[in-house]
């Protein structure tokens, strides 16, 4: 396990319920267009990897699919769990998983490969579990990211706050770029083929008080990010987002957030 790694594990114990009540309606956004990629319909056996509270599976469900899921936190395991008794919800992370080779029709990893260390493993097993001929569809957020992304990192930012130490990023050789591009290579480099790669936008809904909350519980690396500094800090950086967001309210104060995201999709 890497440095990375080890941060994420750390940084999303016990947050499950605050990531269900703030950025989880944010990610489920391109699970349709995940479960089209991977041509997930009924009968299909579907690996849910990096599930969260189970969004992506409960949809795989309602096709008629056969569904197993995966989630590195015992909190997102108990909520995708509770979201439908019939998936079939474990413990487990990348770049390990706890089945044999070829087991299913479909793998999703919907924003997974955010949170890994070794990007090209993680697929690699992926692509261990699918089928000949069974399909694996993935999405990260775009590097740049759309104006919304960006919101919180500039209240950070404006605040005079620099990333924690204790919050190590990808080492570069393990990087890629995160582009259509860069993408689809990493897919492709790792033996999927007929690789695309397409990029999705949309504006998120939300209010400032429920944007607001998943820093402010601590959820993934902004949040730690905040967390780490004293409350007059913490406070500062609250001030700026109060100014950066009303950019994009609208005339009844609810935030209209773009975001974008890749979306890659190949053949074992």
């Amino acid at each position: 396990m890497t440095a990375f790694d080890q941060a994420e594990r750390r940084s999303w114990a016990g947050q499950a319920t605050a990531y269900a009540s703030s950025f989880a309606k944010l990610c489920a956004y391109p699970v349709p267009w995940v479960l089209d990629a991977a041509e997930v319909c009924a009968g299909t056996r579907v690996l849910d990897v990096g599930t969260g509270t189970g969004t992506a599976a409960l949809a795989a469900c309602e096709r008629g699919a056969r569904v197993t899921a995966v989630d590195a936190e015992a909190g997102m395991v108990a909520l995708a769990a509770r979201a439908a008794s019939a998936i079939d919800v474990r413990l487990a992370a990348l770049p390990h998983l706890p089945f044999g080779d070829h087991e299913f029709d479909a793998v999703i990893g919907n924003f997974v490969l955010n949170h890994v260390g070794r990007p090209r493993d993680a697929v690699a097993e992926l692509r261990r579990v699918t089928r000949p001929g069974g399909r694996i569809a993935v999405t990260i957020w775009a590097v740049p990211g759309a104006p919304g992304q960006a919101l919180l990192g500039q209240a950070v930012q404006a605040a005079g706050v620099a990333r924690p130490a204790h919050l190590p990023a990808l080492a570069p050789e393990d990087d890629f770029p995160r582009t259509e591009h860069g993408f689809a290579a990493l897919l492709s480099e790792m033996g999927l083929a007929d690789v695309s790669c397409d990029t999705l936008t949309w504006n998120h809904r939300t209010t400032p008080d429920e944007w607001w909350s998943g820093p402010a519980a601590g959820v993934a690396t902004i949040g730690q990010i905040v967390r780490s500094q004293p409350n007059t800090i913490i406070m500062e950086i609250k001030g700026h987002y109060d100014a950066l967001s009303a950019q994009f309210a609208d005339p009844d104060g609810v935030l209209m957030l773009p975001h974008a995201a890749l979306m890659a999709h190949g053949r074992v």
